[in-house]
């Protein structure tokens, strides 16, 4: 009887070393993957200086390159639900309150108003009114 017993658990163990194996294989492969993407970010990160100097090599001594944009159309249509709280607005009245009235760019306005309620800064009490959400 303590023979089978015994042969349960070496054919355990060889399914524990196969398992093992094929796992340290896994490994290597993740290992030998994260080398390579690591050489490779660290070459892109030493030309990046040399790409910096170069463009700014480039620009005319005394003169800025334009400041980089701050306010997205994005920010400006919360900023405007900001300076008037509690306060349902449609995409046209957001134009009166100061934001360009071309029609193209109302339409263009009504789509960030819709994915700013998507993305949860905005409400949608009822079609075509918007609100910040509280």
């Amino acid at each position: 009887m303590p023979i089978p017993n015994r042969a349960a658990g070496v054919a355990d163990l060889h399914g524990q070393h196969d398992k093992t194996t094929a796992r340290t294989g896994e490994l290597r492969d993740q290992v030998d993957h994260l080398t390579a993407a690591l050489a490779e970010a660290e070459a892109r990160l030493a030309d990046l200086p040399t790409t910096r100097n170069t463009i700014v090599g480039r620009v005319p001594p005394g003169t800025n390159p334009d400041p980089p944009e701050t306010n997205t159309a994005y920010q400006a249509i919360v900023n405007a639900f900001n300076q008037h709280p509690g306060r349902a607005c449609r995409a046209r009245k957001l134009h009166e309150l100061g934001m360009p009235t071309d029609e193209a760019i109302v339409n263009v306005t009504r789509s960030r108003l819709g994915r700013l309620v998507r993305q949860g800064f905005l409400t949608q009490p009822g079609r075509g009114h918007y609100h910040k959400r509280i």
